[in-house]
């Protein structure tokens, strides 16, 4: 069935042993090099065929299960089943889904972060598992039917509907009797918190036009209304927001919580500035915002001035570029990328930042330690990234006081991280 030296195309069986980061499977070849499986769980034993062979490692695709994991179970999404690239967690059990998410997270923040010693970590499981997101980006084929793109490919599912998708997100765009789009184009649903849908066609521009993209408006306004706590923000469907519904209140309630009980133990007082970097609507600029209420609270005398000051900076399609009134506080909204803001900002008491999937990079971190805040949050949806990242703050200075993996994305391999990172010997918390 294989050779002493596997090669591309040969089927090896293996007994699969833990979770890598991507959603693959780890096992080990008789030679001793780990093997990458895809369609795998840990404990499984399968048959896999070598689809790349590189020195150190081989990557593998399931072709055949020889004896089912006690963690494997029927699938729970029929696109993900059907050859979508949507849920590619469908057959491990919901319960053991959070737990090997954190360890996979605590093992890529040991080996590329170089932590060599790490506090628990809060584990948060986000409900609704089924029906949890509210846009989703379709892709479109040479007939004009809308549908999941297949795992690794360009082709579609365009007939059967993902479980992760809110009720009514797809009706009428995805099916045997749906509309018919623009062939290659892509459709943009999005169910909004007053419960409208819209749906936004984006094609390319044809030759010789100023733009790269044209959007056209299918249903909805385009503009949608999404709230988190008592503020509501209005921007583009096209713009981003969490996926899951009840992620942008969960992540604003921890930020909230953290930056308070840092603030409250340092000699912050009356007047306060913190950085929403990567900010775009500006959804956690309310949490800074009673962060600082909070650490005020009884410490301030009755009629002591009181002054925050909140700076989002954001350059992506979805930055706020208008006024956004949290209570009595104007947030400052800085309309370029983060590296060239940096220079312009007041000096912050505490940071969030939110970077894209490709993380902040050395020279953000560097940038923000040499402001010296008290405290920062650190988001990510990446662990790869997100542990670079939190190696360049410890070589900043910095180091991991809490942080919390959340499973934002059920039934998928991704996961959100966040970190509570303060000055190395600062006594917080002790």
């Amino acid at each position: 069935m294989s050779k002493s030296v596997p090669a591309k195309g040969d089927v090896l069986e293996l007994a699969v042993e833990s979770m890598a980061h991507g959603g693959e499977a780890i096992a080990h070849a008789a030679d001793g090099r780990v093997v990458f499986v895809r369609g795998a769980l840990p404990d499984d034993r399968v048959l896999a065929q070598i689809t790349r062979v590189k020195k150190a490692f081989l990557r593998a695709q399931v072709i055949e299960l020889v004896q089912a994991s006690p963690l494997r179970v029927e699938s729970a999404c029929p696109a993900a089943a059907a050859g979508a690239g949507c849920c590619d967690f469908a057959v491990l059990d919901p319960g053991a889904e959070l737990d090997i998410k954190a360890d996979i997270l605590t093992d890529q923040l040991r080996r590329l972060g170089g932590m060599k010693k790490l506090p628990q970590p809060e584990l948060i499981e986000l409900a609704p598992h089924r029906g949890w997101r509210t846009r989703v980006r379709l892709g479109v084929d040479a007939q004009g039917r809308a549908g999941l793109r297949r795992q690794g490919s360009h082709e579609l599912v365009t007939d059967v509907e993902c479980t992760q998708l809110y009720p009514g997100l797809v009706s009428g765009l995805m099916g045997p009797d749906a509309r018919r789009f623009t062939p290659g184009a892509e459709v943009i649903a999005v169910m909004d918190a007053t419960r409208t849908r819209h749906v936004v066609e984006s094609r390319r521009a044809p030759r010789g036009r100023r733009v790269e993209y044209i959007t056209e408006v299918i249903e909805g306004s385009g503009t949608v209304v999404e709230h988190c706590g008592e503020q509501s923000f209005e921007f583009p469907a096209t713009g981003f927001w969490q996926a899951h519904v009840k992620a942008p209140e969960v992540y604003s309630q921890l930020i909230e919580t953290w930056l308070a009980t840092v603030l409250c133990e340092s000699a912050y007082a009356a007047r306060g500035t913190a950085w929403d970097l990567y900010g775009g609507v500006g959804v956690f600029a309310p949490a800074l915002a009673r962060a600082f209420q909070t650490a005020s609270a009884g410490r301030v005398s009755q009629g002591t001035d009181v002054e925050h000051t909140i700076c989002s900076v954001d350059y992506s399609p979805s930055a706020n570029t208008s006024t956004l009134l949290v209570g009595d506080l104007n947030v400052e909204f800085y309309n370029a990328t983060v590296e060239a803001a940096l220079p312009q900002l007041p000096a912050p008491d505490v940071v969030v930042l939110d970077p894209p999937r490709a993380g902040a990079g050395q020279e953000v971190v560097e940038g923000i330690a040499q402001a010296k805040p008290h405290a920062v949050v650190h988001v990510g949806c990446d662990p790869a990234t997100f542990a670079r990242d939190l190696a360049s703050w410890s070589g900043c200075g910095y180091e991991i006081h809490k942080w919390a993996v959340v499973n934002a994305f059920p039934g998928t391999h991704h996961m959100e991280a966040l970190a509570l990172l303060v000055p190395c010997n600062s006594g917080t918390g002790e």
